[in-house]
């Protein structure tokens, strides 16, 4: 099992220094890896939701005490709000990895679109089912696709002060070796598969955000 936690700033803000980030994420024990994100740029024919955040983390962990104890008040990653700054949101996560036909990455980082899906829905297992089984799939075929995950609600402990905690029904992810092939595959006919698929989805509600984001590993 593998478990993510999220931690994301809002479009604005002081720059801040993702050095001295990634040095303490490498430090923390039990990290299995560490992705800072920053803003980056695409063209999505369908959906535009505005400046990406200046920072995103993902932080993996192998156990949920590990992850727990990471972000635990006094734990390793205590310092990260005076490096980061107070307008940021938190979750922890469990992941899901799924299996794409060539998962090399051709490069020195990658390019990453978030995907949030912030509300509710009303039959949350049937919405998950759908997903998992439906979406999941057409994201795999997109071209020159990397890596595809979606991450869904868990019970947690701890939090960095004063970062707000968000309980976002899921979270999800696909990965390219740039912007121009995240831009290719969002104009390509498995995006607008995508998008009639998104109109067989059961009832949800609330704010759906996606942002493209230029992404390197701490521990690459």
């Amino acid at each position: 099992m593998t478990l993510c936690w999220f931690a994301q700033t809002g479009g604005e803000g002081p720059s801040i220094d993702t050095g001295r980030v990634a040095a303490l994420l490498r430090a923390v024990p039990g990290l299995s890896d560490g992705l800072i994100h920053t803003p980056g740029s695409t063209h999505d024919p369908y959906l535009h939701d505005g400046a990406p955040p200046r920072l995103a983390l993902q932080c993996y962990f192998e156990t949920i005490e590990a992850l727990e104890a990471a972000v635990a008040p006094y734990g390793p990653l205590r310092d990260l709000p005076a490096l980061i700054g107070d307008d940021v949101t938190q979750q922890a996560m469990l992941t899901r990895r799924f299996a794409v036909p060539d998962p090399v990455f051709r490069g020195d980082g990658a390019f990453t679109y978030l995907v949030a899906y912030e509300g509710k829905a009303e039959d949350l297992p049937a919405w998950l089912a759908h997903y998992i089984a439906s979406h999941a799939a057409i994201m795999t075929r997109f071209p020159a696709i990397r890596a595809v995950e979606i991450f869904t609600r868990i019970d947690w402990c701890g939090g960095l002060a004063p970062w707000r905690r968000v309980d976002h029904m899921q979270r999800n992810k696909v990965v390219f070796d740039d912007a121009a092939a995240l831009t290719a595959a969002l104009n390509s006919p498995v995006r607008h598969e995508m998008r009639a698929d998104f109109g067989h989805f059961p009832p949800f509600t609330g704010p759906v955000s996606h942002f493209p984001m230029q992404t390197v590993s701490v521990k690459a």
